[in-house]
């Protein structure tokens, strides 16, 4: 891992594949940040974010057919990497310390 911070949407998809467990298709997982975000994520841009969190390592996917689907056949069913893991600890270390510096600068306003 590089140490590098994920961005604010990579952070939501990979909370959201976590929380889906063995639901994460792109589709729950996409409907489930729409539900706590109440905005709607662009499809381009939801799709685009996994390509990139597959390519640095992040997540995983594999084909299965999802219980109780609508639609029949097989469907990208994605995980968290262990590296994935790793980068959400270091992106949730780094914004609570930047999260402490912003505080005590605020209190000296």
């Amino acid at each position: 891992m590089t140490g590098q911070i994920l961005g604010d949407l990579e952070q939501i998809v990979l909370l959201h594949i976590l929380r889906a467990r063995s639901h994460a298709f792109a589709l729950e997982v996409r409907r489930g940040i729409e539900q706590d975000t109440g905005k709607p994520v662009s499809r381009g841009a939801f799709y685009t974010t996994l390509e990139r969190l597959a390519r640095k390592g992040f997540v995983t996917w594999e084909m299965c057919e999802p219980e109780n689907a609508r639609r029949r056949g097989k469907q990208r069913r994605f995980t968290v990497t262990p590296d994935g893991i790793e980068a959400l600890h270091h992106t949730r270390k780094i914004l609570a310390a930047r999260s402490a510096r912003l505080g005590e600068a605020l209190e000296e306003m």
